[in-house]
């Protein structure tokens, strides 16, 4: 089988081949055509499968990781949408929840009201009314107002249609006849009911994730479908598979159902890559710090396990989408993040990046502005002749040029102190971002492995390490594709969703047979999907949720429910698990307190073939002469100091496993450059993982020196 699995970066687009029957991998970086994504995705396979003697046609799946969702919400520009809505309830698009970030300021920017994903104009009322609790009709749907309503959509010229209407999540037979009324009068457009999207109590929620499905699907539609042509004209004829914000694999099909599912796309394969090659070296708790071109995708995992945000929580630029989701911190933190001083005198660096065009000064595009690529060169830590492997040579003396000119002069510094100073602010940034999700959460980072991922992590992950306490580092094989390598880990996975609003107080066999059935309905959703893309019966595994909260309470838990058949054990292990659950998150709970059940949640996962890596072939060697290749100037900063110390290289692809390399020291792959700080050492994993470490006795002398230095100088005074 040959898999092979492609992330589209903001700067690059990241591939690996893996050949099970050959037992071969390959990976390999080209520059991402933002015009287009697919232009650079067909471009690296075919380059990738002649580097790895493969056919293209010979190819079984392709497996994607995507920013085009991402990458709409952040530019804004996204499809103009219609909206058929309860009368008198246009503006809950507006209106939202009251919440800001700023309670006292009168001037700050509400997205939702400032760039709308619905405009006024566009949502229009439609009369009809459902009823709570139980979703019975009040007043009956008038038909001739949707013909109407949509009538004047099409002369709007929208691009897409949804449809919300209130209580649509106990009864959605209004949703389903004004959908169907649509696709009578206007077949050609885009249709979108909330009930369909996301079926869950709370309309602005509902009606916002509703709202942002509509916002992208149009273009992403287009990419997936010209993405699926070019595999074809290309001969490409494996599967397509996307990465979803869950961490799990869709179907391109069902990737084209709810876009809305694709917004951190491009994130996610990274969080399971780190999780997976902690697992593999033993290390159940990692921080991921994954640093492409132009930003860095932080996440923290404890105990093997992703942190999956509570839907509730889940928001794409402040707009609420009730979608699952890893959780992970983006920050405009990347090679390509452009250092300036700013109008008050501050030496910055990012959130603006130069990307792949025109890049880093040193790329020698146009470029110039610094990044803290150039910082790198400039420093000695990046080779200009083996970066990306030689494919792309870069010019030192610009990236010099651009620090002299745009920092070093301005703020009287010597070129080597303003790199520096490019290094520590970017790494701080990072560190600052760490600690907001970790610290904040109870979670100490000393207590974490970093793992470096992205093509600059391993250039900054010890200096990293060292600023927030963490004593191990690892780099895994191929640090520069780690996002691509988790595609290869993940399953297919879907979430079915049903709300059920029952208290959980009397359970009687009628409450246990409706609950069981609503569960085995969910379950036949999700088996007959996963049967369509594929995956055996024998390979499907579900996971059953409940959301639970007390009576009167605003908010709910989310509550593993019991496998097996569902009984009244099986509730009343529900109300149990709720009530730790709530210990546990707030500090206290209500055991006398009525537990009222929310929603039920499926998800299934399909299991598909795992990622394996052979092992090393084991010598233990300590700096061996074999992988060495040249040594070189390279500034570190000890004691204080920034000094220049002649530095060995390394080619990581002669390492075996126990060799042990003593900083300083660089070691040099195609995708990325590991950085290996005086005091620190690396060793090799069976499986090719550096594990770095900082050397005690090199820790220790150094201390004996400061303080016997630092002793003479109060004798001296």
């Amino acid at each position: 089988m040959v898999r092979v699995g492609v992330d589209v970066g903001g700067t690059f687009t990241d591939l690996i081949l893996v050949d099970e029957l050959a037992n071969k991998i390959n990976v390999h970086k080209v520059p991402s055509t933002t015009h287009d994504q697919s232009v650079g995705v067909i471009k690296g396979i075919k380059e990738l499968c002649a580097i790895s003697d493969v056919a293209v046609e010979d190819i079984d799946y392709i497996l994607h990781g995507t920013t085009v969702a991402t990458n709409i919400t952040i530019e804004g520009n996204g499809a103009k949408v219609g909206m058929l809505t309860t009368r008198n309830y246009r503006d809950i698009l507006h209106i939202a929840r009251h919440k800001k970030k700023e309670n006292f300021s009168i001037q700050q920017s509400l997205p939702w009201q400032d760039n709308p994903l619905v405009k006024r104009r566009h949502r229009l009322p439609i009369t009809e009314k459902l009823q709570a609790p139980d979703g019975r009709i009040r007043t009956s749907l008038d038909e001739e107002e949707v013909r109407d309503a949509v009538k004047r959509l099409k002369a709007e010229d929208v691009d897409v249609i949804i449809v919300g209407f209130l209580f649509s999540f106990l009864n959605d037979v209004h949703e389903k006849r004004t959908k169907e009324i649509v696709n009578e009068i206007w077949p050609e457009i885009k249709c979108f009911t909330s009930s369909e999207v996301a079926p869950r109590i709370r309309e602005y929620e509902r009606f916002s994730t509703t709202a942002m499905n509509a916002f992208v699907a149009p273009k992403v539609n287009q990419y997936i479908d010209n993405l699926v042509l070019s595999l074809e004209e290309a001969n490409v004829k494996g599967k397509l598979q996307i990465m979803q914000s869950s961490g799990g694999m869709a179907s391109s099909q069902k990737a084209t159902m709810t876009p809305m599912n694709l917004l951190k796309s491009g994130p996610a394969g990274g969080v399971l890559a780190a999780s997976w090659w902690g697992e593999l070296n033993g290390k159940d708790n990692v921080i991921s710090v994954d640093i492409g071109g132009t930003s860095a995708d932080i996440s923290i995992i404890p105990e093997k396990t992703p942190r999956v945000v509570n839907p509730r929580d889940a928001e794409i630029n402040s707009y609420p989408v009730v979608t699952p989701m890893l959780e992970v911190d983006t920050i405009g933190a990347g090679g390509g993040s452009i250092a300036y001083v700013d109008a008050g005198g501050a030496f910055r660096v990012g959130p603006k990046s130069a990307g792949s065009t025109p890049g880093p000064a040193c790329y020698g595009q146009g470029g110039e502005d610094p990044c803290v690529t150039d910082a790198n060169v400039v420093l000695g830590r990046l080779d200009p002749e083996q970066f990306l492997g030689g494919e792309i040579p870069l010019q030192p003396e610009k990236s010099t040029e651009s620090i002299k000119n745009n920092i070093a002069d301005v703020l009287n510094m010597t070129v080597e102190e303003a790199a520096f100073g490019i290094l520590k602010i970017i790494n701080n940034n990072m560190a600052l971002s760490i600690r907001e999700n970790s610290v904040r959460k109870g979670i100490d980072p000393r207590d974490f492995a970093l793992l470096a991922a992205g093509g600059a992590g391993p250039l900054h992950s010890i200096d990293l390490a060292e600023t927030i306490g963490s004593k191990t580092v690892m780099v895994p094989n191929y640090p520069g594709i780690n996002a691509s390598a988790g595609l290869l880990i993940s399953d297919l996975k879907y979430h079915f969703n049903a709300s059920y609003i029952e208290e959980l107080e009397a359970i009687s066999e009628d409450l246990v047979l409706k609950l069981g059935q609503q569960l085995q309905e969910l379950e036949d959703q999700a088996e007959n999907q996963l049967i369509r893309d594929g995956i055996s019966q024998g390979d499907i595994e579900y996971e059953r949720i409940a959301e639970c909260r007390y009576m009167g309470q605003g908010f709910e838990l989310r509550v593993p429910i019991p496998e097996g058949r569902l009984t009244k054990q099986s509730i009343e292990a529900i109300i149990s698990g709720f009530h730790q659950m709530h210990k546990q998150e707030y500090g206290h709970h209500f055991p006398e307190n009525t537990v009222e059940l929310i929603s039920l949640d499926i998800v299934a996962t399909g299991k598909t073939p795992s990622f394996k890596l052979p092992q090393l072939e084991e010598i233990g060697r300590t700096n061996p002469t074999e992988a060495f290749m040249y040594e070189r100037q390279t500034y570190f900063e000890v004691d204080g100091d920034i000094r220049g110390i002649p530095t060995p290289r390394y080619q990581r692809k002669k390492l075996l496993a126990n060799d042990r390399i003593t900083g300083p020291a660089s070691i040099i792959q195609r995708d990325s450059t590991s950085i290996v700080p005086p005091n620190w050492e690396v060793v090799v994993s069976p499986h090719g993982t550096l594990l770095a470490t900082q050397n005690e006795e090199k820790t220790r002398t150094s201390q004996t020196v400061n303080k016997h230095f630092a002793e003479v100088v109060t004798s001296d005074e």
